[in-house]
Parts: C-alpha cells; sequence; structure tokens
C-alpha cells in the first residue's frame, strides 16, 4: 500500500480511508454505506434510493435550502447514488472546506429528521423519476434484465422502487431502514486530494459520533435464474440486452472477465463494434459490459436496432460468442489490456475516483490494493484463461431482454441451442 494511503479503524468501528495527493487543491470526501437494493424485503423495495433523496432534505440544524446553500457557498459539490450493494453520500470541496464536508455529510446521515412535508414532495419527485425510467427505453431495459436474471429476490428488483411501494412507503420504513443499516460496521468514509490523514481523524471522531452499533441481518444469496423477457412497444428500435451468469469480485476469472469485455464490446476496436456496427451497419449502439457483485456477477451485451435489422444482428452476435471462446489473438488481448490498464491510470487523476476506489476495495476485499498489484493481474492474463471466462459464461443459460419491435429477435431456446453448436 502507497505510504500516501492510511486506513484507520475507530473504536466504534468506522473505517477511514484517505489518500493525500499533495499536487491539487481539492479534496473529494464520501461516506459509502454497505447497503443497497439487495438488502431490501419485497415490501421496502425502493427504500434505500428513497433514503438516499431524503438525507438531503433536512437535519435538525439544517433545512434543505441550507444543505444546498452552503456546499454551493463554497464552490462544492454535493451528491449521492444507490446501488445493489452500497449507497454513496459524497461532495467535492477545496481542501480548506474540508470541515465542511465533513460537518454536512456527518450531519445528513446522523440527524436526518425526514419531515412529513418533505418525505411527501420527495415521494412526488421519486415517483417521476420512475415514470421517466419507464418511458426511457434505454434504461428501463436493464431494470428488466436484472429482473429476469435474477426473478423474485432482491437482486432482482429496482433500484427505484415500484410506484405501488414507493405511493405507500411510510416514514418508518426509511428510518428503520437507516437504524438497520447505517452503523460505523457498515461503513467507509473516504477521502482523497489535499488533506492530512490525522485531521481528517479529528473531523469524523467529531461529526460521525453519534452513529449506532448495527446488526442487519446478512442479504439474501443471489441465485441466477435466466430466461426472457420481451415487451412490445411502438418505437423506432428494438432494445436488446443478451446476458450470462458471471463471475463475483475476487474470482479467479474476474481479470480475464474484464478483459474479455473489453475486447469483445468495450470500445470502437471492439469485434462486436468493428462487426455489427463498421462491417454491417446494423445498429448505432452496441457494447458489453462485466458487473460483478459480492457472490455472483452478469456479463451482458447490449444493442439497440430496427426490427429488421434484428434477424440479422442477434445471429451475427452469437456467432462472435462462440468464435472468442475458440480464437483470441494476442494482439487484441494487448490492446484490451492497454485499455483496461490506462483507464485504471486515468482514473487515479480524479479526487473523487480515487476516494470512491479505496472506499470500494475495503468493503469487497477488506483491504487497499495496491496498483501495481492490479497492474500485474492485468498483465497476467493469458489467451486460454481469456477463452476459458468466455466458455464459462456464453455455454451458461441466457437471459434475454428486448423492448420495442421484438418480433424478429429469437427466444432463448433457439439462442441457447445456437450457442451450443
Amino acid at each position: 500500500m502507497s505510504e500516501a494511503v492510511r486506513v484507520t479503524r475507530l473504536p466504534n468501528g468506522l473505517t477511514v480511508v484517505s489518500e493525500t495527493m499533495p499536487r491539487v487543491e481539492t479534496v473529494s470526501f464520501g461516506a459509502y454505506v454497505a447497503a443497497g437494493t439487495r438488502d431490501e424485503t419485497a415490501e421496502e423495495n425502493g427504500v434505500s434510493h428513497f433514503l438516499e433523496h431524503m438525507a438531503f432534505k433536512g437535519t435538525e440544524k439544517r433545512d434543505a435550502a441550507a444543505i444546498a446553500r452552503e456546499i454551493e457557498n463554497v464552490g462544492g459539490h454535493l451528491n449521492a447514488y444507490t446501488a445493489r450493494e452500497q449507497t454513496a453520500y459524497y461532495c467535492k470541496v477545496l481542501k480548506e472546506d474540508l470541515p465542511l464536508a465533513a460537518d454536512i455529510i456527518g450531519d445528513i446521515l446522523t440527524h436526518s429528521t425526514f419531515a412529513p412535508e418533505e418525505l411527501e414532495r420527495e415521494r412526488g419527485v421519486i415517483l417521476q423519476e420512475i415514470g421517466q425510467a419507464n418511458d426511457t427505453p434505454d434504461d428501463i431495459i436493464f431494470d428488466h434484465f436484472q429482473a429476469t436474471a435474477f426473478p423474485k429476490q432482491p437482486m432482482g428488483r429496482p433500484t427505484l422502487g415500484t410506484e405501488e411501494v414507493i405511493g405507500a412507503m411510510k416514514r418508518e420504513a426509511l428510518t428503520g431502514y437507516m437504524r438497520r443499516h447505517y452503523g460505523p460496521e457498515r461503513m467507509v468514509v473516504a477521502a482523497a486530494g489535499a488533506l492530512d490523514h490525522d485531521r481528517l481523524l479529528d473531523l469524523v471522531q467529531r461529526h460521525f459520533e453519534d452513529m449506532p452499533e448495527v446488526a442487519p441481518p446478512p442479504p439474501e444469496a443471489a441465485r441466477y435464474g435466466g430466461g426472457e423477457f420481451r415487451e412490445e412497444r411502438d418505437l423506432d428500435q428494438v432494445h436488446i440486452v443478451l446476458g450470462f451468469p458471471s463471475v463475483p469480485y475476487g474470482a479467479p476469472l474476474y481479470y480475464p472477465t474484464m478483459l474479455l469485455s473489453t475486447l469483445l464490446g468495450g470500445g470502437m476496436s471492439s469485434r462486436l463494434f468493428q462487426e455489427i456496427r463498421e462491417r454491417r451497419g446494423l445498429v448505432y449502439s452496441i457494447y458489453s459490459f462485466a458487473h460483478p457483485f459480492r457472490d455472483s456477477g452478469l456479463f451482458a451485451i447490449y444493442a439497440g436496432t430496427g426490427e429488421a435489422e434484428a434477424a440479422e444482428l442477434v445471429p451475427v452476435t452469437l456467432e462472435e460468442l462462440r468464435r472468442v471462446q475458440r480464437d483470441v489473438t494476442q494482439d487484441e488481448l494487448n490492446r484490451a489490456k492497454a485499455q483496461l490498464r490506462a483507464g485504471l491510470l486515468m482514473s487515479l487523476e480524479s479526487t473523487g475516483s480515487r476516494a470512491e476506489q479505496l472506499a470500494s476495495q475495503l468493503r469487497v476485499h477488506g483491504r487497499v490494493i495496491p496498483v501495481e498489484e492490479t497492474k500485474a493481474k492485468i498483465a497476467a492474463v493469458t489467451v486460454e484463461q481469456v477463452q476459458q471466462a468466455a466458455a464459462a459464461a456464453f455455454r451458461a443459460a441466457p437471459t434475454l431482454a428486448a423492448l420495442g419491435p421484438a418480433g424478429k429477435v429469437p427466444a432463448v431456446p433457439a439462442i441457447a441451442e445456437a450457442l451450443a453448436a
């Protein structure tokens, strides 16, 4: 671990990590909670996201306007997001304003009031957000894909929740969820930039001291199901996500799978982009992605295409999935390694990315992973390992989500049969 990186576990169990970057003038500061959509019950689906919204709507000493005004008075940025395994609250400020950043983030996580009038107002905002997502096919298709891959379980439920559940959610659901999950043992406070670690510790101890101990139940294990979702809509394009079960964080094939995604559909030089967009002109957008989770993962390809083109698009894609299991060149693997390595190093120039990486590594691996270690693992991946990763993924049961004029998109049994050939 770099000398610039320091990790401290406070007596109450809260982990604080920082990386000093002396040549910058800013600091990114965030609290990363190991709780998200997969920690919710069906009756409270969307509560993590609702809670993230409500955290900015007032505390015992600040109303919503004061929270926004104080951070923007110093030119800072304050934001949050909800994911399936994490909720993050973070800000970026000039280095002299780190005390304010720690004060505001600590305040919203320990002294939010959840005022009834603010809760009703934000409920309306979230319902509008759900409606907007439903009206955006290249957005909502991924929720349908996730729900089909992990049916009838927390991992498959939408992060935003549903209109029915959000419309009926009580204040007690938010406060109860926060009491169960927002404790020091479930949180990492991370900062990167022009800072001093010991001073940071003083700020965190002062502003996060009122955090209660928690003992939440372990999340339900992810159970990949696979299958098919298909919805006919009157759209110009059919939006398709085709995916497969994949590896979790830390798996032996983790880095081969990341490189497989890069060379298959990770850029303009990738196989799918070159064959399907450049040579055949079948799509405007096509890409692949690998999403690891704590105990599972997904590998998928997204494409948006016309109704007529879908009949050619899917068979060509399947041929590429078969071919990559037996034919990967050293040149394209080297190019994928260069892309992955460059993306890693470029991200280190951002204080926000550094803080988030530190928190993520501690949450997932229990330690900060040196950059040189990651680079060495990328460099060590062989052609055979990438082919092995492809075979492990593409010979498994597929998941298909199709939205739009999808009549010419093959069904899952036909796709499985083609991949087995």
